[in-house]
């Protein structure tokens, strides 16, 4: 499948964002062929091209959250550079930031300036807490927005302080979103009998309404019968049994046999029968009130075996088990080489030499595998006379380079 061919060929995006909210939206919308030119500061650039990065200039975090994009070195603090923004603007379908709301209003090129120019673009906008409300104008990070959207609180064990997971989940699950309300906008500007309003054609996205919204039953629970629901640990509340479990070679593996239809036989498997045939057991509330006595039940039989003894004899009992991957696991998973899940790029890592190294693909896939990613992030600045030559016309030394 060439560039052409792709959903979002012919796209044109304005990416305005640092760290990783906007990118990772921007990045969903370059995957499927969308056009984005991504604004960086002079000098540093995005601080992603320093988080993690244990050698060489760039890190691999800014390399795969900003794959498929061109980027351009503008400075905003001058009058030139945000006239540039607003000329681009005029040329794009979709302008996507991640700014504190009031911040491009104070740089002159707020949404009404940029509508007035290109009638018919996107705004995107990611913020903390939203463009509007009380607490619009406070600053945050995912870290934040977790606690805020409820989220914090249910990670970790019920008798040590919340937890943070290992990534950045917040951040990506708002880019998702800003992603899927672009795309959104694009359909509805298509098939609309008339220009939309910028008000129709602007799209909020808050880290903690992206959190809050991912938290399932967590409000109408509350609200309905009054229940908290608190940290579990490795289990999900009210959901069992589903769990990590330790076997005889140090390592732990994931058993989630909490439907109704594979407890039975998942209690044989283990050799207890007695269980699978309790009548207490035979729907989830039953299970979870004896969550204990299941887990230790489960974690007598895997302590007798080896991780890969233990899946072997789980999938064939039909049991839905798997191991914990690292990246090497990952790596080397024939699953996900079969998808084209891991694509290796010659990349600089700070070495006298390229080095080979793998990203991860693009998701969801169309066809049987992932897309091909046209190239990993790009060097700071890479596009600046490409772009501002081509769409408005500057030459090299009137763009000082």
């Amino acid at each position: 499948m060439t560039t052409a061919d792709l959903p979002l060929s012919g796209v044109r995006v304005l990416e305005l964002g640092n760290y990783i909210a906007a990118p990772t939206a921007a990045r969903m919308l370059a995957d499927f062929g969308a056009e984005v030119i991504k604004v960086e500061r002079p000098g540093t650039g995005d601080e992603l091209r320093n988080w993690r990065l244990y050698s060489g200039t760039t890190s691999m975090l800014y390399r795969t959250i900003n794959r498929n994009k061109k980027s351009i070195v503008l400075d905003l603090r001058t009058e030139q550079g945000r006239q540039d923004v607003i000329d681009l603007a005029a040329k794009c379908d979709i302008l996507l930031e991640n700014f504190r709301p009031g911040t491009l209003e104070k740089w002159g090129i707020s949404p009404e300036v940029l509508s007035e120019k290109n009638p018919d673009l996107i705004i995107t906008r990611i913020s903390a807490f939203g463009q509007t409300g009380p607490m619009s104008a406070r600053p945050g990070f995912a870290a934040v927005a977790e606690a805020y959207g409820g989220f914090r609180n249910l990670v970790g064990d019920p008798d040590r302080p919340p937890v943070r997971v290992g990534v950045s989940i917040g951040d990506s699950i708002a880019g998702l979103y800003a992603a899927f309300g672009c795309v959104m906008a694009l359909f509805q500007r298509q098939t609309a009998k008339s220009t939309l309003s910028l008000s129709q054609r602007s799209i909020d996205v808050a880290l903690n309404e992206s959190i809050l919204s991912m938290m399932e039953s967590l409000i109408p629970d509350y609200l309905a019968y009054d229940v908290e629901r608190e940290r579990v640990g490795g289990r999900m509340e009210g959901i069992a049994p589903s769990n990590a479990y330790p076997c005889n070679d140090g390592h732990s593996i994931i058993i989630a046999g909490n439907g109704d239809a594979i407890f039975q036989r998942y209690m044989e498997t283990i050799d207890r029968p007695d269980l699978g045939a309790d009548p207490d057991l035979t729907s989830n509330a039953g299970r979870w009130k004896r969550r204990d006595e299941l887990d230790a039940a489960i974690s007598a039989w895997t302590g007798l075996h080896s991780r890969d003894e233990a899946l072997k004899i789980l999938d064939a009992a039909g049991v839905p088990s798997g191991p914990i991957y690292t990246a090497a696991d990952i790596v080397a998973d024939d699953q996900y080489n079969a998808r084209n899940m891991i694509q290796n790029f010659q990349v600089d890592t700070g070495e006298s030499e390229l080095t080979d190294v793998g990203f991860v693909g693009i998701v969801p896939v169309i066809g049987d595998k992932s897309l091909p990613i046209r190239s990993v992030g790009p060097e700071l600045g890479e596009h600046t006379a490409e772009v501002l030559e081509d769409l408005l016309g500057r030459a090299n030394e009137e763009i000082g380079i």
